[in-house]
């Protein structure tokens, strides 16, 4: 079964996370019930470009119809294979083509830790020769 979209060219996407999921009324709290399970989840949404988004879609609808997770590979800022569990998702057009609005569970070992700007990357080896 082909239950991966994969991201083939273009930049890592962007995910924003989604805070107000647990507040009652809010257009994403109907998805609270869908990250239900074993582990704490939070909530991602993303927006990727595509040749034919119905057509991908379908195929979020068809995996899951069978009772199939869904995935949305792509590399990370690193160039590294990265997985996220496609919990919803919605296809769209826009002036510039198709597009798919994805929602993926999310957890905090999946964010990159990136270095604050206030910290220097540079090493600080002093006179000392390099040990190696």
């Amino acid at each position: 079964m082909n239950n991966k979209i994969t991201v083939i060219e273009g930049p890592t996407p962007e995910f924003e996370k989604l805070e107000e999921v647990n507040v009652p009324g809010t257009v994403h709290a109907w998805l609270n019930g869908i990250l239900e399970g074993p582990y704490l989840y939070d909530l991602a949404h993303t927006t990727v470009r595509t040749f034919d988004g119905q057509k991908l879609l379908d195929r979020c609808h068809n995996a899951w119809n069978q009772k199939q997770p869904m995935f949305l590979e792509y590399k990370d800022m690193a160039g590294l294979k990265v997985e996220a569990q496609i919990v919803a998702a919605r296809a769209d057009e826009v002036e510039e083509g198709d597009v798919l609005h994805l929602w993926v569970r999310w957890s905090e070992e999946e964010e990159p830790d990136f270095p604050d700007e206030d910290t220097s990357l540079d090493a600080d080896w002093g006179d000392e020769d390099i040990p190696f």
